[in-house]
């Protein structure tokens, strides 16, 4: 880090983005550790972080824009348990929620990255995008580095309590994911079911 400085502390940020060889809960408490010693200023590590942040997030979103609405019901079309309609919900859900779900998403773990591409995809204002990422990012890569700055050698902390909070995340994603495939394993077989009782009357007085 001291090597790096704060731009490349930045630029780290913004490679975490698209693919975290190193997660920015080690980047920025470090990054926090660092500028506490003296090598470089507070105010230069947020400053470079965020910017990285951004600038990671537009990459996203780009990809989202490239992905586009059309893309994603042929995907979910051929993919089973999916339908359709699950991403017309899912595009009308973000219409209305789109920017609060970029800036809370910015505070969350795994949907940090993520919120981009939906964002993108959906086509929100560059605009709006870019000022709930920079708001969200902000304080999250704030409260990281500050952490670093005030535990200095025992900044390893901040990364067990974010990975805390990292699990919590999954085991919610996970619980949501199964409940959806259960739900809709049922609707299903009861689709099924009711086809095979109405066919039979049919089958009866054919015979």
């Amino acid at each position: 880090m001291q090597t790096i400085g704060a731009p490349g502390a930045g630029i780290a940020v913004a490679v975490e983005n698209i693919f975290p060889p190193v997660p920015s809960e080690v980047i920025l408490p470090l990054a926090g550790l660092t500028a506490s010693r003296g090598h470089f200023s507070l105010t230069s590590a947020i400053a470079w972080t965020t910017a990285g942040s951004v600038v990671g997030a537009w990459a996203l979103y780009l990809l989202g824009v490239k992905l586009g609405v059309q893309r994603l019901r042929v995907f979910a079309d051929r993919m089973p348990l999916m339908k359709v309609s699950d991403i017309d919900r899912t595009v009308a859900w973000f219409n209305r929620h789109g920017r609060s779900a970029v800036f809370f998403g910015r505070l969350l773990p795994l949907f940090r990255s993520m919120i981009s591409i939906p964002a993108g995809v959906e086509r929100m204002p560059w605009w709006q995008f870019t000022f709930y990422t920079l708001l969200g990012s902000g304080i999250w890569n704030t409260v990281l580095i500050l952490a670093g700055w005030q535990l200095g050698a025992n900044w390893q902390l901040v990364e067990r309590w974010t990975g805390v909070l990292q699990n919590v995340v999954i085991a919610a994603v996970a619980i949501a994911l199964i409940l959806f495939i259960v739900r809709r394993v049922r609707a299903r077989r009861s689709a099924r079911h009711a086809t095979e009782d109405s066919s039979e009357p049919a089958t009866r007085l054919n015979e």
